[in-house]
């Protein structure tokens, strides 16, 4: 039986976005204005972020827990960690955002094919004000995942998001950059998945159905040319 793709799901951060200053550097200007010496790495508080999405209502409080968090862990005082939390949301700006190469276009050609829709691991403060920045308007849905359902990869989000542009696990494709919450995601859910790995090698997880080295790969449409 011959698939028929009727819509395009996608993830947004590093899929789509990207913030003109890295997450080290904000973090480094964070431990800089709170006159704090640096008591942990940004993989640590990458590898915390997912852990505590869904526990708070907004972005700065999710990231203030993981601070606190990281401040008993390397055993420095939870007041430090909530200076440094605060000096962070005084740096960080969710306006301050631009496309991937190619994603604009990209979005714009397969929105005039497909029903497009996003799911994203955030809240919607941080993520709405990001697409609100980039002129975003091409998804009828953005599921807030780790919010409004589980985080990816549970396959709630994924489900949400098909029932909104009306389609079916069969009839839809999901992009995205993080093998562990957005393809392993949509594998669960039942969707086939694009990769975009930006130079990344996988060792071992999930295997992609398409493999894409950046969102311009997109306008090839893969899933539709795949043998």
């Amino acid at each position: 039986m011959t698939k028929t793709t009727e819509a395009v799901l996608f993830d947004v951060d590093h899929t789509i976005c990207e913030y003109h200053r890295s997450t080290r550097k904000l973090l480094s200007l964070a431990f800089d204005r709170a006159d704090v010496t640096p008591f942990f790495a940004v993989e640590e508080y990458w590898a915390l972020y997912g852990e505590y999405v869904g526990e708070s209502d907004s972005i700065d409080g999710l990231r203030e827990q993981c601070f606190l968090e990281l401040a008993d862990q390397n055993g420095e005082t939870r007041e430090r960690g909530r200076q440094v939390a605060e000096a962070y949301n005084h740096v960080r700006d969710h306006t301050n955002v631009r496309f991937l190469d190619g994603a604009a276009e990209a979005l714009d050609q397969l929105n005039d094919q497909y029903r497009l829709a996003a799911v994203t691991n955030g809240p919607e403060d941080a993520q709405a004000t990001k697409l609100d920045a980039l002129g975003v308007d091409q998804f009828e849905t953005v599921v807030f995942a780790g919010f409004e359902t589980p985080a990816k990869p549970h396959p709630a989000p994924f489900e949400k998001a098909l029932a909104a542009v009306d389609t079916t696990p069969d009839n839809a494709v999901f992009v995205g950059n993080s093998l562990e919450a957005d393809i392993a995601g949509a594998h669960a859910a039942g969707l086939e998945a694009a990769w975009l790995r930006d130079g990344a090698v996988p060792v071992d997880g999930p295997t992609p159905e398409y493999v894409l080295e950046e969102p311009a790969d997109l306008l090839a449409r893969p899933w539709e040319t795949a043998d």
